[in-house]
């Protein structure tokens, strides 16, 4: 029997609560697994990773797209396919202001997979 909330949703990973225990303490019921595997999904790409690397490190907290287009050699609607990927996973919200889009990484669900994946340290042996 888990001790997870039953409904598991990207809006309950927003909080500073756990999801769960790291995977190297207890199986990850299959229910977590499908609410979290669309992250890890889209993470699993190097531009979608460089993408979200980008948007979680901008100074203001957020980064227009004007910004993270020339950063790359590929085309706008390749950025944006992207971009969409990141957002349909819950890793960024995005608002538009005029003709440019802003986006921010979502900090609940980035602290819920380093959370899921933390080791702890092996004791020293002395």
């Amino acid at each position: 029997m888990s001790n997870q909330p039953a409904g598991l949703t990207l809006t309950a990973l927003s909080t500073a609560e756990p999801c769960c225990p790291p995977i190297t303490q207890q199986r990850l019921p299959a229910e977590t697994a499908a609410v979290l595997a669309p992250a890890f999904k889209a993470l699993g790409d190097p531009v979608r990773l460089q993408l979200m690397s980008m948007i979680a490190s901008a100074p203001d907290g957020e980064i227009c797209v004007c910004d993270l287009t020339p950063a790359f050699e590929l085309s706008g609607p390749t950025i944006s396919h992207h971009l969409k990927s990141l957002r349909e996973a819950g890793l960024v919200d995005a608002d538009r202001r005029g003709t440019w889009v802003y986006y921010r990484a979502r900090p609940g669900l980035l602290r819920q997979l380093a959370a899921l994946l933390t080791v702890e340290a092996a004791p020293t042996q002395e």
